[in-house]
């Protein structure tokens, strides 16, 4: 592993944004605008270094699975804090209905520098982005500046297969909404959910859009509906499951649930059983399950334990994203637990490249390996100012 710098492709703004990343500067806070999408530098792997990394990320996939099946199991909804026995009901029904429910993809993220074992972070297993860049920037990135070359990625050939294998699972008669919020002045949702949408159409199915705002609520069917007042039977969103049963909808969409084999009326992609997956208590769980694994860093859940005395601790929120909440404490801080549920997991600082701190996006598709995203950051924490940067397998 290892990051060389470059010269810009002529016009490289105008050419990502068609092919399809709709934002690739990101605005500080000072009003400047700086690239999110930066070409100034790539990284390079070995094919023995990405064919390892596939493994790992196979193999913690298989592990988290497992884990999902163990919460399931021994009623261990509370750690996630699912403490609404309806809620637990549905995503425990959801999980053992696995077969009969549509599921496309998730993002690893790793520390790797490149001379010891990856170590996972934390997965992002519900409404995981950063998606398109991952999939198609960077792809042509590489064609264009090492043609004939290879990178870890076969993201929108396997994204299409999904798709197609999993349309007998939709059901029949009605297209499949893609939902997206308005509210996201990015651009980010709109992005990845317009990107999604088109590789179920290259897979041959019937789609519509609608954003989380317009869908309706027909009082007389008790059914969800779209802008037009039709029935919406099944939905990819990009928006989490712990809004989507918390918020003023939250009982329509319990009680219309389709958890496979037509049971209810709105079937969610992803679906209920990804919140197993997509909740930090997993880390520590898979601690307790697979203690000392190579590819794991020590996580507990009522509190940082010996990591206060030794390595240090990253106090990470239950429920989060772009790095919100987490905090970083060396060895020797207060280990006094934070009032809101955490995950406290080994402090394990960022590999930096240059002063740049480097997080590897490691893709699923289905169950197998499908791709690499990097992103740097100025802190420790990868965060709403992160950086994307292709990669190449040399």
């Amino acid at each position: 592993m290892e990051r060389r710098t470059t010269e810009p492709r002529p016009g490289w703004q105008e050419t990502v944004e068609e092919q399809g990343l709709i934002y690739p500067l990101t605005r500080y806070p000072d009003d400047s605008l700086r690239p999110y999408w930066d070409e100034s530098a790539y990284y390079v792997f070995t094919l023995d270094e990405v064919e390892a990394l596939e493994e790992v990320v196979e193999e913690l996939h298989r592990m988290c699975l497992a884990a999902a099946g163990h919460i399931v199991s021994a009623d261990r909804f509370a750690d996630l804090g699912i403490t609404d026995p309806r809620i637990a009901r549905l995503v425990a029904e959801a999980w053992q209905r696995r077969a009969e429910l549509p599921s496309v993809y998730g993002r690893f993220d790793l520390r790797y520098d490149g001379t010891g074992p990856a170590k996972l972070l934390e997965y992002n297993a519900d409404t995981p982005t950063s998606l398109v860049e991952a999939a198609s920037p960077q792809w042509f990135w590489m064609e264009d500046r090492f043609p004939g070359a290879d990178q870890w990625n076969s993201l929108h050939e396997r994204l299409v297969d999904a798709w197609r294998k999993q349309a007998a699972l939709l059901p029949p008669g009605s297209p499949l909404y893609f939902a997206h919020s308005s509210a996201d002045e990015l651009g980010e949702d709109l992005m990845t959910v317009a990107y999604l949408k088109e590789t179920a159409e290259q897979a041959g199915l019937d789609t519509d859009w609608i954003s989380v705002e317009e869908i309706g609520w027909d009082r007389l069917s008790g059914r969800f509906v779209d802008n037009r007042l039709g029935f919406i039977r099944s939905i990819f969103k990009l928006y989490p499951w712990e809004w989507l049963t918390t918020d003023r909808f939250a009982d329509h969409v319990l009680t219309t649930l389709d958890n496979g084999g037509g049971t209810g009326t709105t079937l969610w992609i992803e679906p209920a059983w990804k919140m197993l997956l997509s909740n930090k208590a997993l880390l520590a769980i898979l601690w307790e399950l697979y203690p000392d694994h190579p590819n794991l860093l020590p996580a507990h859940l009522d509190g940082p334990r010996d990591l206060a005395t030794t390595t240090g601790w990253v106090a990470k929120p239950l429920l989060g994203r772009e790095g919100a909440g987490v905090t970083l404490h060396e060895p020797g801080s207060d280990p006094t637990p934070r009032t809101d549920p955490c995950c406290y997991q080994q402090l394990a600082p960022l590999p930096a490249f240059a002063g740049n701190h480097v997080v590897l996006g490691a893709w699923v598709v289905e169950n197998e390996s499908a791709g690499l995203g990097i992103r740097e950051s100025s802190g420790l924490v990868t965060d709403e100012y992160a950086r994307f940067l292709p990669h190449v397998i040399l």
